[in-house]
């Protein structure tokens, strides 16, 4: 109940303006929880088609840069020393900021939905790639040796030791590009765009239209966290053992 109790406290305070007079903000800065909802209730047609276009961006992203990290990440487990080298110049793509990335793909892919799927594509794929190869890689020293002295080769060393040990390994990496990949996908529709919730933002904040930029901001958040919760959900169902040992 504590979280909960938390976060009713946090709309209360706002609700009453307690922030505006601690930050001197006035009313058209920060829109009170009654008017962001008054707005959603509004536009609800329209922040849904919204939301449903940055989602498509935001999962088709996440798909195929997960997807790419981890066989980056299984390839080069199978050689360690040089495939380790490989995944840490990969990593430089999560130095890239969005905002440089963004305008890049929207030249090579159009102001299409592909432009910012390739966005979400590039900051997740390294993501995964780091953390997977992490756990393709460290395993304890009795448990290879023992699958070395049964002479298994290397792709039963891969699918019966590496890979279920590095499950929860990708499942955090799942995580972390979920929760990464909203960014992407907003940040990259703030650039060209004529659809989704980036766009609809920035453009109501052009238009001083607070409440309905802020009732973006919640969807966006909204639509994070159900898809961030769907994610452990998976995970609790697939590796309910790793869910134990951090339990105890």
């Amino acid at each position: 109940m504590l979280p909960w109790g938390a976060g009713m406290l946090f709309l209360a305070l706002w609700q009453l303006r307690v922030f505006h007079w601690i930050f001197s903000l006035e009313s058209y800065q920060l829109p009170v929880p009654s008017a962001i909802a008054a707005s959603i209730q509004e536009n609800a047609n329209m922040l849904f088609r919204y939301a449903m276009y940055s989602g498509t961006e935001m999962l088709g992203g996440f798909l195929i840069g997960s997807l790419l990290g981890a066989l980056a990440a299984a390839g080069a487990s199978f050689f360690p020393t040089s495939g380790r080298a490989a995944v840490t110049v990969l990593s430089a793509l999560n130095a890239v900021p969005i905002v440089a990335l963004a305008p890049i793909m929207n030249n090579w892919f159009g102001d299409g939905i592909w432009s910012r799927i390739a966005v979400v594509t590039v900051i997740t794929m390294a993501a995964m790639a780091v953390s997977l190869f992490k756990g393709l890689t460290s395993i304890q020293p009795q448990y290879s040796d023992l699958l070395s002295g049964l002479a298994a080769s290397r792709m039963q060393f891969f699918w019966k030791l590496r890979l279920p040990h590095a499950l929860p390994s990708l499942f955090a990496g799942l995580k972390i590009n979920m929760s990464t990949s909203i960014i992407g996908a907003i940040v990259g529709e703030f650039f060209i765009a004529s659809q989704g919730l980036g766009y609809l933002l920035s453009d109501q904040i052009r238009l001083a239209n607070m409440p309905l930029a802020w009732s973006c901001i919640v969807i966006a958040a909204a639509l994070g966290i159900v898809l961030y919760e769907a994610v452990v959900l998976a995970e609790k169902r697939l590796i309910p053992w790793n869910r134990a040992r951090t339990d105890h």
